[in-house]
């Protein structure tokens, strides 16, 4: 006959029993905390510091991306034609592809030994509007890389064209308070984004123009901009932000241009502009998300850590802790000049002011 368990028995295990619920209590508790404090993981971060970031200028769902990032960039403007002395004749010189004219182009414009022979390729690729013009390729020299020449006259309606700046060309300077950071143009990425910036810089002036957000790579990067030990990836986002829109001026919306990945230096458009970032870090996580249209010179990266070390005040965008400058840092356009080849820009000898 089974014997039935008395109270003795029962308060033996009761020790045992208390330590399995205590300690399934504490998982179920560490589980919950973790779900709170864990870092977001790479897609939550980018979407929502996107969505911050682009404010009111975020782009419309569906909007073309124009160009792929991988591979060499090579892409110019549609229906655009633009002039200059003429290095390679476009009836005597014909591809299938804007892509294989824009290389062509390249070609010319390797090395650092002097000038480049062409900095401006001008395409027809149409059949049908093209005509017996159909797959001219006409490579060109302008007189000012900075202000290139358009064609009024004409039909450009059937051209492609695009700028190729070699080593010491397309360069440019945003001279700030704190120093004048050059920045490197990419029109063979992003022509739309370097055709609006060309134009600002025609205009003499940038007023409205400035840096309002800043943030340091905190304990995340170290100083090369690579991510340390897996660290979140913010905040803080490792950036200096701010706004390239001229008062008095009308903007228009930049189209997607895809292509460098965001490196430290990199300069990049939030959504469709004019809001723009400068980036202190590594940022692969953020590779499809962010037109790129050139970078700040090597040497002058220790200017942008001087802005991103400014007083700050937090601010909370769309959920997303941010700092934003207590005082924010106007900048104009200067316009830099330099012998071919030559990337040394630390002094103003080789600058000429452009700004207002």
């Amino acid at each position: 006959m089974g014997r039935k368990s008395n109270d003795s028995e029962a308060s033996r295990w009761a020790p045992l029993i208390l330590l399995l619920i205590g300690l399934a209590s504490c998982s179920i508790v560490y589980m919950l905390i973790s779900m709170v404090v864990r870092p977001k993981n790479i897609s939550s971060v980018l979407d929502l510091d996107s969505t911050v970031l682009s404010s009111s200028h975020v782009s419309g769902d569906g909007e073309e991306v124009l160009g792929s990032e991988e591979g060499e960039c090579c892409r110019g403007v549609e229906k655009l034609e633009l002039w200059g002395a003429s290095v390679k004749w476009g009836t005597d010189f014909k591809f299938n592809s804007s892509e294989e004219c824009c290389r062509a182009c390249k070609a010319m414009c390797s090395g650092g030994d002097g000038p480049c022979l062409c900095d401006t390729w001008v395409f027809c690729g149409n059949r049908e509007t093209c005509g017996p013009k159909f797959g001219e390729c006409w490579l060109k020299k302008q007189k000012d890389a900075l202000a290139p020449d358009h064609q009024e006259s004409g039909d450009p309606q059937i051209w492609t064209s695009g700028l190729i700046f070699g080593k010491g060309d397309g360069i440019i300077g945003l001279e700030t308070e704190h120093g004048i950071l050059h920045i490197k143009l990419f029109p063979d990425c992003a022509p739309h984004s370097v055709a609006y910036t060309l134009e600002l810089l025609g205009l003499h002036h940038c007023a409205g123009c400035q840096f309002y957000r800043a943030e340091g790579r905190g304990s995340s990067w170290d100083s090369k901009g690579n991510n340390i030990n897996n660290a979140p990836f913010g905040p803080p986002f490792a950036l200096i932000q701010g706004t390239l829109e001229a008062q008095g001026t009308t903007f228009k919306k930049i189209p997607t241009e895809a292509c460098p990945p965001i490196r430290r230096g990199s300069v990049a458009w939030v959504g469709s502009g004019p809001e723009f970032f400068i980036s202190l870090a590594n940022h692969n996580e953020w590779r499809k998300s962010y037109t790129v249209f050139g970078s700040v010179l090597p040497e002058d990266m220790e200017i942008a850590e001087k802005i991103a070390e400014l007083p700050t005040k937090p601010d909370v965008w769309n959920n997303i802790n941010v700092s934003v400058l207590e005082k924010p840092i106007p900048f104009r356009f200067r316009r830099i000049r330099t012998s071919h080849g030559d990337l040394n820009l630390n002094t103003n000898a080789n600058s000429d002011s452009n700004g207002s």
